[in-house]
């Protein structure tokens, strides 16, 4: 085990007994941006509760909060002592500038000075932490310190999935088998395993279960199905329809469901059906986020939706659940009545959520080898006509593993396709296989190696050309532009020339995007916007240089209801034309209708509160998206936020091209640090 590495300053050991010095280090800590004043409020407001709590138990304190704030739901004791720097995503000694001298303590030297069995003792030992249930704001489990709310939803998921976990399929294997042999008729080469089949044939067997695969898999094509069948089981014997709602993180996330959901419908085999188009209305394709389905209350972290007033429903459908936090799931569960199932979809292997907690990445950690014990495989051959391969069969299978079905075939990316065997190396960590792909001149794979320091940018000719490209595949940000230019009507034309023209516009913008790893600084989020900013107004492309210009591309960043506009949508400023002769043009952004009509709806740019420019975007608020061209931009530095899930989510954006964006020293060690770090999210759902 790596131990932590001493400091570069020779300061003396830490007084374990005296608060106040504690107290005062951590202040120098937020000022020096280890710690955020949150978790320093959290330590002054325990010492308060308990003026004789030990600097052991203020010192954790902090520490769990400041891990809360990185998407941890516990702070790990024993990882933190073995190797604070990587454990607590705090900077190297020799990393750390000119002001870290004046410090009496760093972090490091107070966790050196300290032993896990006399940590835990010193925790227990206060009245401010217990082991379980209780009323302390600290929770002790093991080697794992909980704030006592996190500990709680964590007890919730675990128990809320495990209530689900029961088999009791919707009806007998025979009378399914049928159903599902019509909704899949295309012939299995060689005998392949039918995942998409198995899937639904597992979902059906109890109240809880998990659709996971990488991108093209057919995840929405599954669920479709699985949703006719679980109809068509109602309705046999003159039952009622079954209540179905569909929903998703983000905005953006529902409305791609509910247009891959239409699309699913229109190729489903209606009339091979029992109820043959009489299923149809009853299988829905609106899509809503989960804060709308729960019903959030302003200023509030509760919902109207909750154990004593669930939800009216009986199947919920949750798409791209890697960015479901542990708190929202906790609140879903709860809100869900004993009897309704619940499916989730989602790419196991992308990033996690924002906030606290991987669960989806944390249920599905054994997916891979499938586990399925002898009744699973059996109920799948009955009811499917298949069974997994015996590789993935366990007689000492867990319940939760039957109820996770993998999809394994990708529809999108072909055995030949640089973007589908890039995002399998970095799954899997082969670094060096990454690197031969981008050797092998692949059409879909592409570099752009940029030679001039962050500061000039601007300058660099790669860069340039890359966010120039328009009419040579692939596309970068002036396709949209020049379209805007070339195909804009006639200012007396129709509104709905001007509907359509705004809609193909915002699909020409989809077409290209630079995804950053980090927010700020030259080659993140910031800095990016601002460059490509300068290199499509010298290019005649952009005019104006106030906050709001035509052609400006926004990300809405926080929801709002009012405007019926969600986190993650995106909209394009355009200009409409003037009312009278003389007069300026009417400024307006145009957002997708939202409701897969292919519609548009127009907003003025002074109601929006929370919109970025979004030249380039971080790979966080890419999830739920796919664009034909994806560019993601390595900085070139390290980074504890540079890791294998967030490089393969960049990756797997990508529809037709994939383009890394980055020095030399970014596409070498710092590309290949990045795919050797995993996310491992401290959490004891799974323990």
């Amino acid at each position: 085990m790596q131990m932590n590495q001493p400091d570069l300053f020779d300061a003396p050991a830490p007084p374990l007994d005296d608060c106040a010095t504690l107290l005062a280090d951590l202040g120098e800590w937020v000022e020096h941006g280890w710690l955020r004043e949150l978790d320093r409020s959290f330590a002054l407001f325990l010492h308060e509760l308990d003026p004789a709590a030990g600097a052991p138990l203020l010192l954790a304190a902090a520490l769990a909060s400041h891990q809360l704030g990185r998407g941890h739901v516990c702070l790990d004791l024993q990882a933190a002592l073995a190797d604070s720097p990587a454990s607590l995503s705090l900077p190297p000694a020799h990393a750390a500038d000119a002001a870290q001298a004046q410090f009496a303590r760093t972090p490091s030297q107070w966790l050196q000075a300290l032993r896990l069995d006399a940590w835990c003792a010193a925790l227990r030992a206060s009245r401010l932490c217990e082991a379980g249930p209780g009323q302390a704001p600290l929770v002790l489990q093991g080697p794992r310190l909980y704030l006592r709310r996190y500990w709680q939803h964590e007890r919730e998921v675990r128990a809320l999935v495990g209530s689900r976990l029961a088999p009791q399929p919707v009806a007998p294997a025979a009378h399914i088998r049928p159903v599902l042999d019509a909704l899949f008729t295309a012939p299995q080469a060689s005998r392949d395993t039918d995942w998409q089949k198995l899937a639904c044939a597992l979902a059906l067997r109890q109240r809880f279960a998990i659709v996971t695969g990488g991108p093209g898999t057919g995840k929405t094509t599954t669920v479709v199905r699985l949703l006719a069948l679980l109809q068509s089981m109602a309705l046999q014997g003159g039952g009622a329809p079954l209540r179905i709602r569909l929903a998703a993180p983000t905005g953006k996330a529902a409305a791609r469901l509910a247009e891959s959901i239409r699309g699913a419908l229109d190729r489903l085999p209606w009339d091979a059906l029992p109820h043959g188009e009489a299923l149809r209305p009853h299988v829905p394709s609106a899509a809503t986020t989960l804060h709308r389905l729960l019903g959030s209350q302003p200023e509030s972290r509760h919902f109207r939706h909750h154990a004593g007033n669930p939800l009216a429903l009986d199947v919920l459908v949750v798409d791209e659940a890697s960015m479901v936090d542990l708190e929202m799931m906790a609140r879903l569960l709860q809100a869900l009545q004993p009897q309704a199932r619940l499916v989730l979809l989602g790419d196991k292997d992308q990033l996690a959520s924002v906030e606290a907690g991987a669960v989806l990445g944390e249920l599905c950690s054994r997916a891979q080898e499938g586990h399925y014990d002898a009744a699973t495989v059996q109920w799948l051959q009955e009811a499917a006509g298949q069974q997994p391969p015996p590789a993935l069969q366990d007689g000492a299978g867990q319940p939760l593993d039957q109820a996770i079905a993998m999809l394994r075939v990708s529809h999108r990316f072909t055995a030949d396709s640089g973007i589908g065997q890039l995002a399998q190396a970095v799954n899997t960590g082969d670094g060096r296989a990454a690197q031969a792909l981008w050797r092998a001149g692949l059409d879909d794979l592409r570099s752009c190696r940029l030679s001039q320091p962050p500061a000039l940018l601007a300058q660099d000719a790669k860069l340039r050309a890359l966010v120039l490209a328009e009419r040579a595949a692939p596309f970068g940000h002036a396709h949209y532009l020049r379209r805007m230019h070339t195909t804009r009507p006639p200012d007396g034309a129709a509104p709905a020339a001007w509907d359509a023209w705004a809609g193909e516009l915002l699909q020409a913008l989809g077409r290209f995007q630079l995804l950053c790893a980090l927010r700020e600084g030259p080659w993140g989020v910031t800095g990016l916007n601002a460059t490509v900013a300068e290199l499509l107004r010298e290019a005649g492309l952009l005019q104006g240089t106030q906050s709001w210009f035509a052609g400006r591309p926004v990300l809405v960043t926080r929801n709002d209801y009012g405007l019926s506009l969600m986190n993650g949508d995106v909209g394009l400023t355009l200009d409409l034309p003037a009312p009278e002769p003389g007069a300026p043009p009417v400024r307006r952004v145009a957002f997708p209708a939202g409701d897969g009509s292919g519609g548009v709806r127009w907003v003025l740019p002074a109601r929006l509160q929370a919109v970025e420019t979004v030249f380039a975007m971080t790979v966080h608020k890419s999830q739920g998206s796919e664009f034909e061209h994806a560019a993601l931009v390595l900085p070139d530095q390290g980074n504890p936020v540079l890791t294998r899930e967030l490089v393969y989510t960049g990756i797997t954006r990508a529809k037709r091209w994939f383009t890394l964006v980055g020095s030399a020293r970014a596409q070498g060690p710092v590309l290949a640090e990045a795919i050797g770090r995993r996310v491992l999210r401290a959490s004891g759902l799974m323990a």
